[in-house]
């Protein structure tokens, strides 16, 4: 039985095939829909590579613009596989609060950590686009897994979270869903997924909001870098500035501040980080050119 709101998919303003042919999603919707309107925590906890970064910014936007009440959270370890432990739970979910946890990219390390979060009442959408054969008994979202529908199954990380973003826009008839494709644009161009398909709509309706965007952080990054071409080479050079630098912080605190220059509403503050991660990335250059 069709819900009301795929009743209203309108192609005209999303770009893209229709996000309820995902499996998971309309639960997805539901579930998310009751915590943006109840004011339950969220969190939204993410990779800091920047595929991840992008996804991560690119939601928190949307369920601000929502006035949704919600955190992010980087995943810490360098693993391939990315996946949440019960030690991650406690200490940093839960300490936030958390009534719904989203995870992009990230999956669960075992059923443990299933277990954990129902004691909690901690409700799951999981998100990730690797193959699984994995039954999972939470809200999960995933191109790749038996019985999902969705044609294009080789989005990364921030296109399968576009798709969330769809969802929800058509779910609270938002017509400028579109314009977050700045972000999106470069957390695909960044993965290297295949760009036939529909990653090659986002890529090309990304490329329209870039030139012009509205996004503070990646306005900031522009204009410094004084970006007139937004080609291979200019995304690229976007691309660079996003990857967390390696400084006296560490790796993951130049994620969060990276993170919080693509999501930032204050201009001035966006381009401050810009400077502080120009100077950290210039400093890191000369330290390893002397080694």
């Amino acid at each position: 039985m069709r819900k009301f709101w795929e009743s209203i998919y309108c192609p005209n303003y999303i770009s893209g095939y229709n996000p309820f042919i995902l499996k998971g999603m309309n639960k997805a919707i539901e579930r998310l829909a009751l915590a943006v309107n109840n004011r339950q925590k969220i969190v939204v906890y993410g990779t800091y590579n920047v595929d991840g970064i992008c996804a991560v910014s690119s939601l928190i936007l949307v369920l601000r613009y929502l006035n949704a009440d919600v955190e992010y959270l980087i995943y810490d370890r360098q693993e391939s596989d990315a996946r949440i432990n019960s030690v991650d739970i406690k200490n940093n979910v839960d300490f936030l609060g958390a009534e719904l946890l989203i995870t992009l990219g990230v999956g669960l390390k075992s059923q443990e950590e299933v277990e954990l979060c129902k004691k909690l009442g901690i409700d799951l959408i999981v998100l990730e686009n690797e193959e699984s054969d994995f039954v999972n008994d939470y809200i999960y979202i995933n191109p790749n897994q038996k019985g999902c529908q969705y044609r294009y199954k080789n989005l990364s990380t921030s296109g399968l979270t576009f798709k969330l973003m769809q969802a929800i826009a058509i779910y609270y008839n938002m017509k400028s869903i579109n314009k977050y494709l700045d972000l999106i644009l470069i957390g695909i161009q960044w993965a290297k997924v295949p760009l036939k398909g529909e990653n090659g709509v986002l890529i090309k309706e990304g490329n329209k909001f870039l030139m012009n965007t509205n996004n503070n952080g990646l306005r900031s990054i522009i204009e410094f870098n004084s970006l007139e071409e937004f080609n291979n080479d200019g995304i690229n050079n976007i691309i660079e500035f996003i990857i967390p630098p390696i400084g006296a912080v560490g790796v993951m605190d130049n994620a969060r501040i990276v993170l919080e220059l693509l999501t930032t509403n204050d201009k001035d503050r966006a381009d401050q980080i810009v400077k502080y991660l120009y100077r950290l990335k210039t400093n890191s250059s000369i330290k390893y050119m002397e080694s």
